[in-house]
């Protein structure tokens, strides 16, 4: 994991983190793996809020210190001033800056989806060496966008039969798709909610392993489940080894990502028609 992130590419190699489901710890995930990379990295790590919800999200897994947030940064950036992103940024126990989302709906201040936040994607290599997006789960248009332009995909999904199976479904499409390279290049993270998987899961993740590039189950662990700031030191020595082999893989492809050729963010192409096709994105994100 050291050694990778010292090989890490000039410019800031973005991580895209969705789901199949919500509810699946996916910010919990963002957490846990930006305060890792932010250990691994020779230059600052920064994870952003973009799930579009005014609740939840990355707010409670960092110590709040300052009012900024993620509208905060995009506003900053649209206005000529990014060198104020680090004035929106809270930063975790390990020196992950965070960008927190926006718990405001209204007209001038709301949470923004990945085309707003666009700009500031942009504005991020210049001040930081890896940025983890904690996206909205993947019946979205940009949240598609983003995976095919980032460095690395990272699917999350519960430990059960069901979340597995539409992580699966979710690969499909994408292959399906003509996106088969985008599904190559995804590490899988399975989040236990319990010590003991069932029959049925354990099967189903036999199959996930077969058609992802990287799968890596992360064991139920107490510190992971409180709704409170989270230090990947103090989880359990079982999950800081699985999400070191999470953060290696992940590292692993940003690593590569200067040495292939970069991909379009056009139009993802439909998928055949014997598989489901994914939910119409938002008239936001079309």
């Amino acid at each position: 994991m050291w050694l990778h992130g010292a090989s890490l590419p000039a410019g800031c190699p973005l991580i895209a983190v969705t789901s199949a489901d919500g509810g699946v710890g996916r910010s919990t995930l963002v957490a846990a793996l930006g305060g890792l990379l932010a250990l691994a990295s020779p230059a600052p790590v920064v994870a952003a809020d973009l799930t579009g919800r005014a609740w939840g999200g990355l707010t409670h897994r960092v110590a709040v210190s300052r009012p900024g947030t993620v509208w905060d940064a995009v506003a900053a950036v649209a206005a000529g001033h990014p060198e104020l992103l680090a004035t929106c940024t809270q930063t975790g126990p390990t020196g992950l800056h965070v960008l927190i989302g926006e718990p405001q709906m209204s007209q001038d201040r709301h949470p923004p989806s990945y085309l707003e936040a666009r700009p500031l994607l942009a504005a991020l290599p210049s001040r930081y060496g890896l940025g983890v997006l904690d996206l909205r789960p993947v019946d979205n248009g940009g949240t598609w966008r983003a995976l095919v332009s980032s460095a690395c995909p990272v699917l999350v999904g519960r430990a059960g039969a069901d979340s597995l199976q539409h992580l699966l479904t979710v690969l499909a499409w994408m292959r399906g798709g003509g996106l088969a390279s985008v599904a190559d290049r995804c590490v899988v993270a399975v989040m236990s909610t319990s010590p003991v998987a069932s029959r049925e899961a354990l099967a189903v993740l036999r199959q996930l392993e077969q058609a992802a590039g990287h799968v890596v189950r992360i064991g139920h662990d107490p510190v992971l489940a409180r709704p409170a700031p989270l230090d990947v030191r103090g989880l359990r020595k079982a999950t800081r080894i699985a999400v070191t082999d999470l953060a290696a893989a992940v590292l692993r492809r940003c690593a590569m990502s200067g040495r292939e050729p970069a991909t379009g963010l056009g139009p993802v192409t439909p998928v055949p028609p014997h598989l489901p096709p994914p939910p119409a994105p938002r008239r936001d994100e079309d």
